[in-house]
């Protein structure tokens, strides 16, 4: 890897096909063409993955080590982050935490149900202890 080539962004773009396919991730370009029929995922995820830095679409699916390692010989050379149209960082996306409704309408429709219940349970009980042997 020391003497990396490197590809201009444009160059590397160009290869975005089934029998011709290169994945720019994390700044490094690789020659996934070999790979696409062995991929977990099938070919498409490669191809949709093409032409553009794939370094976001490669970590939000969170690859094995072994997968990385794997990586390796695939590694062809380096982007030209200069001609990249836009530096792409990876930002792990924010998991969504629920928050409970406590909405008027959330309560009221609580108490439609559990109202109708604990009355035929006081119903029950007031005939079951008022019940004469």
């Amino acid at each position: 890897m020391a003497d990396s080539k490197i590809y201009h962004f444009d160059e590397v773009a160009k290869h975005k096909g089934r029998k011709d396919c290169w994945l720019i991730i994390s700044g490094k370009v690789y020659d996934v063409t070999q790979f696409m029929d062995e991929h977990p995922g099938g070919d498409d995820v490669l191809l949709a993955a093409s032409g553009k830095d794939a370094t976001n679409d490669f970590e939000d699916i969170g690859h094995s080590n072994a997968a990385r390692e794997m990586m390796d010989k695939y590694y062809i050379g380096k982007i030209d982050i200069s001609t990249s149209p836009t530096k792409v960082t990876y930002v792990q996306k924010q998991q969504v935490i629920h928050k409970p409704d406590n909405s008027p309408g959330f309560v009221i429709k609580i108490l439609q149900f559990l109202l109708p219940v604990m009355i035929l349970g006081l119903a029950f009980a007031v005939r079951y202890f008022t019940k004469v042997d």
